[in-house]
């Protein structure tokens, strides 16, 4: 368990995840505005699709600073998260309104060894996800904020 102050960073590998997320969705978006140029002959098209390059290419640089802003905390009693660059989100979750703690993988998360970890609570809002972890650290840390949900609950 880390010590209080100690901020964990996610893995540098889950910047392969964003990028090739970012890159697939630019594409996706590229094909919808070429579609629009040669086939419905749109002729504001072309200044679409190349924003859309820009803007792909502008997130895709963005991204290992992005990913390098998300951390967590293991706080005496509860796990603080944060995440962002210009507007930084801090989130608190107490270990005992913890209901849910759920560790996910898509394919590409998968391929690297890595995991997501979602913790549910009551509120809706106080859901966090810590994503880029890997895989036996997203189990282990299951465990343990399991363990630690518990106990706060039993209050021991």
């Amino acid at each position: 368990m880390p010590v209080a102050d100690e901020w964990k960073r996610v893995s540098s590998r889950y910047v392969v995840v964003e990028i090739v997320g970012t890159v697939i969705f630019g594409l996706v978006l590229c094909a919808g505005a070429t579609a629009l140029w040669l086939l419905a002959e749109v002729s504001w098209a072309p200044i679409v699709l190349a924003l859309i390059v820009v803007v792909t290419l502008v997130v895709v640089l963005f991204e290992p600073r992005r990913v390098r802003s998300i951390g967590y905390q293991l706080r005496q009693d509860d796990l603080l998260f944060r995440r962002g660059i210009m507007f930084q989100r801090f989130v608190s979750v107490p270990y005992g309104r913890m209901q849910l703690i759920d560790v996910t993988r898509g394919p590409v998360a998968r391929w690297l060894g890595l995991a997501d970890l979602k913790f549910v609570t009551a509120a809706a809002s106080s859901g966090v996800l810590v994503p880029g972890l890997a895989f036996d650290d997203a189990e282990a840390l299951r465990d343990r904020l399991i363990e630690l949900a518990e106990s706060r609950r039993a209050g021991l």
